[in-house]
């Protein structure tokens, strides 16, 4: 029942609160191991949440672990996912571009437990890359529901004119943090929209 209600009760990364304001956070990150998984929506159907059941095949969450030894891997929270421009291949390579030329990445941040990555177990599924990922900043706003595209986007244009106001330097591209399972009530679902920061 508390997954339903939007409890989270797996573990989260950590981080220091530097800063907090009415309508958003600066946090920094400390260095973390992920999975990630980078794909074209479009050979999945046009579904962005695609690569969440590749990722939880490499830790087992839907079955028998997809790594190398084989061993089961807690699920963490947020699922992180974040879109880049697909970069055009050269020829002769012949593919059909997405609906929006967008690719997608999607991160499971690995349990604290493994501090580099060459601790974690290696994926089969050769398209899971394991990394490290260190130390950062975020300016982060947090919200409830459903995780639109619409819904994002105003929340990230949202952040990025409240940082700049602030005299904050924005690094990249945004980063959509998901902390519950789809089945969570969309009234009691922790979303955050993420942007670097120097």
């Amino acid at each position: 029942m508390g997954m339903i209600l939007g409890k989270i009760s797996v573990e989260t990364p950590k981080f220091e609160l530097i800063k907090s304001t009415e309508s958003y956070e600066i946090r920094k990150y400390f260095s973390q191991v992920i999975a990630e998984f980078t794909y074209d929506p479009s050979q999945f159907e046009g579904k962005k949440d695609a690569g969440f059941t590749v990722l939880a095949n490499y830790i087992g969450a839907l079955g028998n672990p997809q790594n190398t030894k084989p061993e089961k891997i807690a699920m963490t929270a947020p699922v992180i996912t974040k879109s880049s421009e697909k970069i055009a291949m050269t020829t002769p390579v012949v593919t059909k571009e997405g609906k929006d030329d967008k690719m997608v990445t999607m991160q499971f941040i690995l349990p604290d437990k493994y501090k580099k990555a060459e601790e974690a177990p290696r994926p089969v599924d050769e398209r899971v890359v394991i990394r490290e990922e260190g130390e950062r900043k975020y300016g982060v706003v947090k919200f409830s529901g459903v995780a639109t595209d619409e819904v994002v986007e105003g929340k990230v244009e949202s952040l990025k004119k409240e940082l700049e106001r602030d005299g904050y330097k924005v690094l990249g591209d945004y980063v959509l943090a998901r902390y519950n399972p789809p089945w969570t009530l969309p009234p009691f679902r922790t979303n955050e929209v993420m942007i670097p920061i120097e």
